[in-house]
């Protein structure tokens, strides 16, 4: 695919889940399977057989479901317990003329698919943002944002597993391990924690 959307990540990780099973990869010296929106990176040992692994990817490739309910995988739904208070909620309020209680609300509405895990080791990159909810990174990236601050950064919803700097506007806070047995495919549903 050229461009992020659920079709094209649902399509990376069924390619990333079947070549994860096939222990025929690992014999032929790929020892690690990372998948993003677009692409599938395979990293091995410097003597890895390429052509016998291109053989086995374009056997992936030929068998790929056409429709999007075949590329589901039974995937583990995580639920995420999220305290609102975040810095930025006003600002993505004010930017999508809603107030932050709507903001909440369709925050909350939909299961998010984990299209990978990056910039941070468990770090979720997340798809199904609202689009009303779309709203630019900060101008200045902030140098500290805390383990298990839950932001929007452009179209892309996440958490922050560990301090770190970052951009992305701030709707609130969670537990950051609970993101530690997330994985690509999995499925993410924000709830309002109790307060």
């Amino acid at each position: 695919g050229e461009k992020i959307d659920r079709l094209t990540s649902l399509q990376v990780l069924y390619v990333f889940r079947q070549l994860r099973k096939n222990p025929e990869l690992a014999r032929r010296g790929v020892h690690d399977l990372v998948p993003s929106y677009t692409d599938l990176a395979a990293h091995a040992d410097p003597r890895c057989d390429w052509e016998a692994v291109r053989r086995i990817v374009d056997g992936c490739l030929a068998a790929m479901p056409a429709d999007e309910a075949r590329l589901r995988a039974r995937s583990v739904r995580h639920v995420l317990p999220v305290s609102y208070h975040g810095e930025d909620l006003q600002r993505v309020a004010d930017h999508a003329r809603l107030t932050p209680e709507e903001v909440i609300r369709r925050h909350t509405a939909p299961e998010y698919l984990v299209a990978m895990i990056g910039f941070r080791p468990h770090f979720p990159y997340l798809l199904g943002l609202d689009s009303s909810l779309v709203t630019p990174r900060l101008d200045s990236p902030r140098p500290a944002v805390p383990a298990g601050a839950v932001g929007i950064g452009g179209e892309q919803t996440g958490v922050y597993p560990e301090t770190s700097p970052g951009g992305w506007n701030i709707l609130g806070m969670t537990s950051p391990e609970l993101l530690y047995p997330i994985e690509p495919g999995d499925t993410v549903a924000f709830t309002r924690a109790e307060e």
